[in-house]
This record gives structure tokens, sequence and C-alpha cells, in this order.
């Protein structure tokens, strides 16, 4: 019984440094290697093939550089990236450019990252709201907790009688809808 427990720590140490290339310190080489992986969430996936998610289309667009500086500032990046469904009411440059001078520099404070979230959160609803499905009057739970009211004038959506969509674009895990106006969720009662 001894020489077959010998035999069988032999052939284990055997297979270990011939899996290693013969060299021990090869064993810390393959730790190492799995350092290669990249931290974070679903956004780290490189997929060049595949349709874009929400967050990788917000990237890639010239027009949403201030919104994708939003959703890194409160790290809802990679929540983003996820499965979703999602829908996302996506202000422009343009739309962040209407607020009044110096809202948009406050709400990037550490102080106020809150206040942005809120405001970020009331432009998501979790599911798949299709322009086909949508109807006039309809309410839309947001991620926040509010609704947004959607109304329909002809082809033309229109958000809480202020905010327009300007373009509407199918991601992998939802749908985004351009929007020219940053929607501002109800006052706190």
């Amino acid at each position: 019984m001894r020489k077959l427990i010998y035999i069988f720590c032999i052939t284990a140490i055997t297979a270990f440094f011939l899996g290693c290339g013969g060299n021990p310190e090869n064993a810390m080489d393959v730790s190492e290697d799995t350092n290669v992986i990249k931290s974070g969430g679903q956004e780290t996936v490189a997929d060049d093939e595949s349709q874009k998610d929400v967050v990788k289309v917000a990237v890639s667009s010239p027009d949403h550089t201030t919104l994708v500086a939003a959703l890194k500032h409160v790290e809802y990046v990679d929540d983003l990236s996820n499965a979703g469904p999602f829908t996302v009411f996506a202000p422009t440059n343009a739309a962040f450019d209407k607020l009044p001078a110096g809202t948009l520099d406050d709400l990037l404070k550490e102080e106020n990252k809150e206040v942005l979230k809120n405001i970020l959160e009331y432009h998501v609803a979790v599911g798949g709201y299709k322009t086909e499905y949508m109807q006039d009057g309809q309410n839309i739970g947001m991620a926040n907790g509010d609704n947004i009211k959607i109304s329909m004038l002809g082809d033309k959506i229109v958000i809480n009688e202020t905010v327009n969509v300007i373009a509407t674009i199918a991601a992998s895990n939802g749908i985004i809808y351009v929007v020219d106006g940053v929607l501002l969720p109800p006052a706190a009662k």
C-alpha cells in the first residue's frame, strides 16, 4: 500500500512539473496570466461584431459625451451594460446645454452625486418599450420610481409634454430614444 501511495505522489509531482514546462517557477506565471482579464463588468467585453449595448452606443456617439460622463461619474456604466432590457431616454449634449448655466457643473460635484443619480435613473426604464407599443397618455415607470408620460402626436413622441424623441436606436440590451431635453424628476413630496 505504501508503494502505491509513493507511486501516486511521484506521478502527481511529475505531472505538475510537466504541466509547468518542467520549471516550477512557471506555476507562478499561470496565476499572473489571470491578471490579463480586465476588472469591471459587461462593458469590458470586447466584441466588434455583435450589436452594441446601450452604453457602447452612447460612448460611440459624439452627441452623447455629456451623458456618458455623467454615467461614469455615478458609476452606472456597468449597470446599463448588463442584459436588460432597458429603455433609455438619452439627452444629447445640446439637451444638457439647455440647462441653466452652472447646473451641470453642480450636478457633477461629489456632494450632488445622489441628485445626479436620481436624474439619470429618471431617464431609464427597465423593459423594452418599443415605439409601436407606446400609446398616447401612457405612463412608464422609471428606475428612480417616478413615471414619465408619453404623448403621441402623429409620428412624434413627446415625453412629459416638453421633451421630444428625435431618434430611436436599437441596442443589444434595449432601446435608446435620443431626446432633445433633460428629463427632470418631479419634486419630492
